[in-house]
């Protein structure tokens, strides 16, 4: 059989014929499921991939599975961001600093309730007027970004910045709230061993706790949320300069459920 001068296969004709014009009731649900998928991924600044999106077609009340999503993230042509590699090096000890002992030994899952453990970190951004810096501290247990911090220069007053503003947000949220007893875990980089920081620490009553140096596993929660952040926020969006760095809310949590923590 031919249409149109195109060969058409009898089964094929045959098939069409029975079910009548139009597409079939399968093909229109797939069809407005590739619409939903994609809206979500659109809501999620483009950069869901399988996983995350999986888990955002849940929330939005979809009874789908992994393969599917993936499935329809090809129809649609669409796909989630990957990490990058990084070039610059922020971890640089100094061999003079006294350090803390390692209080977490690698246990991230250990931690039953808030403020038990607060974990530190920063990293690099490029922009247009060059490298500028962002400092976390991340809740152990909830993975919420307590204090985050955006400057041109790698110092320990950025870490110190960083610290008040985990301190303040508590404090703003919860009166009664006590750093006294709280664990504060770090790598081994210069700013987190100075004798500033380690007498703000003090002050506040948080047991410092320093990983080692070069060894991504020591801090491994902290690596995870500066590479989400890196790849999902900056990387996706590059800042003009450092101000528009600093108007980039870092993220954290599980599977994409953001909690973001605006600074003041």
């Amino acid at each position: 059989m031919t249409a149109h001068g195109i060969a058409i296969a009898p089964s094929t004709f045959y098939a069409h014929q029975s079910r009548g014009f139009g597409p079939t009731g399968a093909e229109l649900d797939e069809a407005y499921a590739a619409h939903r998928i994609y809206r979500l991924w659109e809501e999620n600044r483009k950069v869901y991939g399988r996983r995350k999106l999986w888990k955002a077609a849940i929330r939005d009340g979809m009874l789908i599975g992994r393969d599917q999503v993936e499935r329809l993230m090809k129809i649609t042509g669409i796909r989630g961001v990957s990490r990058g590699m990084h070039r610059k090096k922020t971890t640089v000890a100094n061999p003079a600093h006294r350090r803390h002992p390692d209080r977490i030994g690698r246990r991230w899952r250990y931690p039953s309730h808030p403020d038990q453990w607060w974990i530190a970190d920063f990293t690099y951004a490029w922009t247009r007027e060059g490298f500028c810096y962002v400092a976390f501290i991340v809740d152990a247990y909830s993975r919420q970004v307590l204090g985050w911090v955006v400057t041109t220069v790698m110092d320990t007053r950025m870490v110190l910045m960083a610290l008040e503003h985990a301190l303040f947000s508590r404090k703003r949220t919860r009166m009664d709230f006590t750093a006294t007893g709280i664990v504060h875990h770090s790598d081994a980089g210069a700013q987190y061993t100075s004798l500033a920081f380690t007498d703000a620490l003090a002050d506040a009553g948080l047991q410092g706790s320093i990983g080692s140096v070069g060894d991504a596993l020591d801090n491994a929660m902290m690596e995870s949320t500066i590479g989400l952040y890196e790849t999902e926020l900056i990387d996706v969006d590059p800042a003009r300069t450092w101000r528009d760095a600093r108007g980039c809310p870092p993220l954290s949590g599980h599977a994409g459920l953001i909690k973001q923590q605006a600074p003041r």
